[in-house]
């Protein structure tokens, strides 16, 4: 089978447990990600997001649905100023040590893995953004961070 590069949908942030994430979605179709996948893995996002530590709440999240049964979760939280904290999570991947094929059914996944190829692309774009408008001015600018998202399109090819 040969490599196909997915749609990656930029939407806009949300808050969840007191922190602010931007929201990206990968999936092959044009139709996107199921509302009730979205839905199912959004409700785990509160297990995977650290505790505050003094750095501005705000992150951001990849849900990627697989070409398979599979639905996977990447939350990533700025924490310690200028780290990034992962937590991760998948639905109806029984590889992955989910209970079943549902791809509703999301358990946290505890793996040093951090994204493949098709939810890796935001990461980049994430660390520019941060440093631009948390790091860089004298004065934080939380809503700028918030505001800048890699735009929709697909997961490679942006050179």
């Amino acid at each position: 089978m040969a490599f196909e590069e997915k749609r990656l949908l930029a939407l806009p942030p949300v808050e969840i447990a007191g922190r602010h994430l931007k929201r990206y979605h990968v999936a092959s179709g044009p139709t996107g990600i199921e509302p009730e996948v979205e839905k199912a893995a959004y409700a785990l996002l509160p297990e995977l997001l650290p505790e505050p530590d003094g750095t501005p709440a705000a992150g951001f999240v990849v849900l990627h649905r697989g070409g398979d049964s599979g639905a996977y979760l990447n939350a990533y939280s700025w924490v310690w100023d200028n780290v990034l904290h992962f937590g991760g999570g998948a639905a109806g991947q029984p590889a992955l040590d989910c209970p079943d094929t549902d791809p509703t059914h999301f358990v946290r996944v505890d793996r040093s893995w951090i994204g493949c190829v098709w939810e890796l692309p935001p990461l980049g774009h994430e660390r520019d953004a941060w440093v631009r408008h948390m790091l860089t001015p004298d004065v934080p600018d939380l809503a700028g961070y918030l505001a800048d998202a890699l735009p929709s399109g697909t997961t490679g090819g942006r050179a």
